[in-house]
């Protein structure tokens, strides 16, 4: 709470962390679309093509580059927050303000790079024959809300412990490496539900970044109707426990960023 009580100081610190980014930077913008396409078009070429799963899944292009968006949303978040206490040593040790500021500042930022991504993606959709209805929107705006409050909360508390423990980062980092194949960004969930047994495909479905994937999916996929296409089974109801779960991550990572707080300035 006070965080968002002191928002205009958060938008500073969300304005300088965007600016810093790209200062010096010839491309500047660019590179927010230039990344996340790079790593679209290594994952297509050598899963869509190479593998053929753009001649089993329709309108491949548009499946993969939702899911990597969302998941890239997720990694950007979460990987910014678990830096972002050391990163900002400086102005931590010098003043007082709330320090949950700088992991809730990074969800944001990486939001502001995910926005044009987003844009981009449902441009691409339009060609194809996108025609957005009310539940795709929701789906879309739902699955933000979950990686958003998700990230928010693992960026606190692996940010208190990174504090201490710089081993925290590297161990994010593993994290981050496997999130895109641990939910169905690349492939389609019934590849996963043909080879595993019922409870497995239920962890599975519990995982938050599954349903979140596949909210996008929902939103950006679906409405152009795949011959293949399939609605994640309980898909929301399993989004429903994904932001409790998020909810409750942002919980324990606010209690145990608040029980670590009193070594910040002395550990940086």
């Amino acid at each position: 709470m006070d965080v968002f009580r002191r928002r205009h100081l958060l938008g500073l610190i969300v304005r300088k962390e965007v600016g810093i980014r790209y200062r010096g930077s010839i491309f500047g913008w660019a590179w927010s679309y230039v990344k996340p396409m790079v790593q679209f078009v290594v994952f297509f070429v050598a899963l869509g093509v190479f593998l053929g799963l753009n001649r089993s899944i329709d309108y491949y292009p548009i499946y993969l580059i939702a899911g990597i968006t969302i998941v890239t949303f997720f990694n950007e978040a979460f990987t910014n927050g678990t830096r972002s206490l050391v990163d900002n040593a400086p102005l931590i040790k010098k003043i007082y303000l709330p320090r949950e500021m700088f992991p809730i500042s990074s969800m944001l930022v990486a939001a502001v790079n995910t926005g044009p991504q987003v844009v981009v993606i449902v441009a691409i959709a339009l060609v194809f024959g996108w025609s957005p209805g009310v539940e795709s929107v929701a789906a879309l705006l739902f699955a933000l809300v979950i990686v958003g409050v998700l990230a928010s909360g693992l960026g606190m508390l692996f940010g208190a412990i990174n504090v201490t423990f710089r081993d925290a980062q590297s161990f994010v980092e593993i994290v981050v490496m496997s999130a895109i194949w641990a939910s169905p960004v690349m492939y389609s969930w019934t590849m996963v539900s043909a080879e595993v047994p019922d409870w497995l495909f239920t962890v599975y479905r519990l995982n938050p970044l599954t349903p979140a994937v596949e909210l996008f999916h929902f939103g950006l996929w679906m409405p152009l109707e795949p011959a293949d296409g399939a609605v994640l089974p309980g898909l929301w109801a399993f989004s429903g426990i994904a932001l409790a779960v998020a909810l409750a991550v942002f919980a324990v990572g606010q209690m145990v960023f608040h029980r670590l707080e009193g070594r910040f300035a002395q550990d940086l």
